[in-house]
């Protein structure tokens, strides 16, 4: 594959690294700064390109008129990561984009404009401190933004309406299906027959917006 990387910090240069070294890829590598592309260009050699990546004319010169199989913004600025994605996609016909959201209150905008997936550190960290939480009875793991599904886990306790029922008799909300149970360190997939008990990791996947009505049948009332 062809992967045109915009971004030379340390997200995107070792993105580039793993891609060239280990799946031996087809890579190029934008960055505006000299100072840092000059350390890259020792490294890469002609896979760095010196620009910026929101610019036509370094997009081009870097083969995005190819196009790329995946274009990759993993600059430091949403504005241009969005805007790099948005030139990709729309100028240039670039099928598959990657963004990194450096600020979570931005993911609204990349949703809106129809830039997916997008990787945002801070959040996954959230959702990594979520999960090892005991606190925290829902956690987001996973948001389908293509799909407009997400998945998320739900801590079974004692005290829960659904302790020692099976799948087959909850009242699920419309849109929310469990995927599987995880117990005793043993994970099984979520048919019918599988009765919920007390400690049981539960996964489930639904549409966005069904979390306090599935939060309502699997927690405490």
């Amino acid at each position: 594959m062809y992967i045109l990387v915009a971004g030379g910090g340390k997200v995107g240069a070792n993105f580039a690294r793993v891609l060239l070294k280990d799946h031996k890829h087809e890579v190029t590598l934008i960055e505006q700064r000299r100072d840092r592309f000059e350390r890259l260009e020792q490294e890469f050699e002609h896979q760095v390109q010196l620009g910026d990546a929101t610019e036509i004319f370094v997009l081009e010169r870097a083969g995005i008129a190819r196009p790329p199989d995946v274009v990759a913004a993993l600059t430091g600025d949403d504005e241009d990561n969005l805007i790099i994605c948005q030139l990709a996609k729309e100028k240039y016909g670039v099928e598959k984009v990657i963004a990194r959201v450096n600020d979570p209150r931005n993911q609204a905008h990349f949703d809106l404009l129809g830039i997916s997936p997008t990787v945002c550190a801070t959040s996954s960290v959230m959702g990594l401190v979520e999960h090892e939480v005991p606190e925290h009875e829902l956690v987001h793991l996973l948001e389908l933004r293509k799909e407009n599904l997400e998945i998320v886990e739900v801590q079974i306790d004692k005290s829960s309406p659904v302790a020692g029922k099976k799948v087959e008799s909850l009242s699920l909300p419309e849109g929310a299906r469990l995927i599987s149970v995880m117990r005793d360190g043993r994970s099984e997939i979520a048919v019918g027959s599988t009765e919920l008990q007390a400690g049981d990791q539960v996964l489930a996947i639904l549409q966005p917006g069904k979390e306090d009505e599935l939060r309502k049948v699997l927690l405490k009332r």
